[in-house]
C-alpha cells in the first residue's frame, strides 16, 4: 500500500503532538506534513517558496480557528481551486457551533469533526479518520 500524504493545519501545539502520536501508532506508512497557519497551509499546497518540494496531500486535516487566515477562508480557496479542490478535507476543529458546521460543508468539506478534550478519545478520533480515508475511501493519486 502506498503512503498517505496527509497535511495537517493546525496551530495548537498540543493538538499537533496528539495526532502525529496518533498517526505514529497507528500507521506508520503515512506522513503526516504540518503548517500552522491558513497563509502558509497555501503556499504549502501550491508549492510555493520553501514548499517547491511539498507533495500533494492525499487528505488535508484543517482547523478552522487559524492566524493569519482562517480554516474557512483556506478551506475556500481550496474547493474553489481546479488544481486543489479534488483533495478531500477534513475540518477537525473544537467548534461545535452549528454555524460552522452548516458553512463548512457549504464550502464544501468532506467531513465536519469536533475535537474531543479527552486525549484518548482525541487518539481514537485521529484514527477513524485516518482508517476511513485511507482503508476504506478510494482517494485520488494527486
Amino acid at each position: 500500500m502506498q503512503a498517505i500524504e496527509v497535511l495537517l493545519v493546525e496551530d495548537d501545539p498540543g493538538d499537533v503532538l496528539m495526532t502525529k502520536e496518533a498517526f505514529q501508532e497507528h500507521k506508520v506508512g503515512n506522513r503526516l506534513h504540518v503548517v500552522s497557519d491558513g497563509v502558509e497551509a497555501l503556499r504549502f499546497l501550491r508549492r510555493e517558496d520553501e514548499y517547491a518540494d511539498a507533495p500533494v496531500p492525499h487528505l488535508i486535516l484543517l482547523d478552522l480557528n487559524l492566524p493569519r487566515k482562517d480554516g474557512r477562508e483556506v478551506l475556500e480557496e481550496v474547493k474553489r481551486d481546479d488544481t486543489l479542490s479534488h483533495i478531500p478535507i477534513v475540518v477537525l476543529t473544537t467548534s461545535e457551533a452549528e454555524e460552522d458546521i452548516l458553512r463548512s460543508y457549504r464550502l464544501h468539506a468532506n467531513a465536519y469533526v469536533a475535537k474531543p478534550v479527552d486525549f484518548e478519545q482525541f487518539i481514537q478520533v485521529v484514527r477513524q479518520i485516518d482508517d476511513f480515508f485511507v482503508t476504506v475511501v478510494r482517494l485520488p493519486k494527486g
